[in-house]
């Protein structure tokens, strides 16, 4: 583990909502459970459109430089209720949250990739975000690697690269 749990699960977090589209509640339920989030879910359309909405703010903090990545890490905590403090629940041990249980899903992956973030930008870490190297793809690569060596987003856009250059060597022959 390079980073504290609870910076790795944010990222991972936010990497998945970036990345995916969510069109049903049943969409987010899924996210929800599957990063281990906590506290309020109002299970209804304007949450949908709030994460919806919130994905091209992560997207631009999450493929920013070292100082930009600053910059917007302040400007979103300034905007959030954030106060961070210490909790332990179920099975993990003591982590950060670091905004009420009860806000808004969507002030509460703003906050926490924030805080996140601010890990990255300390430790100079930032690169580990980046965009998937497959042509035909947009998506954010987060590289948690000890050598990182991470390129793509998926193995779907690994295998389509692994078989195209299988192919091209094939051809040349």
């Amino acid at each position: 583990m390079l980073f504290a749990y609870d910076t790795e699960c944010s990222l991972r977090a936010a990497v998945t909502l970036v990345n995916t589209a969510f069109t049903t509640t049943a969409d987010v339920d899924t996210w929800y459970a599957h990063h281990g989030y906590t506290g309020r879910r109002d299970r209804d359309a304007a949450e949908l459109a709030a994460l919806n909405a919130l994905r091209p703010v992560l997207r631009t903090l999450l493929t920013s430089d070292r100082d930009h990545a600053a910059t917007l890490v302040n400007d979103l905590l300034a905007h959030a209720p954030a106060s961070p403090r210490l909790v332990r629940h179920g099975d993990l041990d003591w982590h950060v949250h670091a905004i009420a249980d009860d806000a808004p899903l969507a002030a509460r992956v703003t906050v926490e990739t924030a805080m996140a973030m601010i890990d990255l930008v300390r430790a100079d870490e930032v690169a580990r975000l980046s965009l998937c190297t497959d042509d035909t793809c947009d998506n954010l690569v987060l590289d948690l690697t000890r050598n990182r060596s991470r390129r793509f987003c998926s193995t779907a856009c690994a295998n389509r690269n692994a078989v195209a250059a299988y192919r091209a060597r094939a051809k040349d022959r």
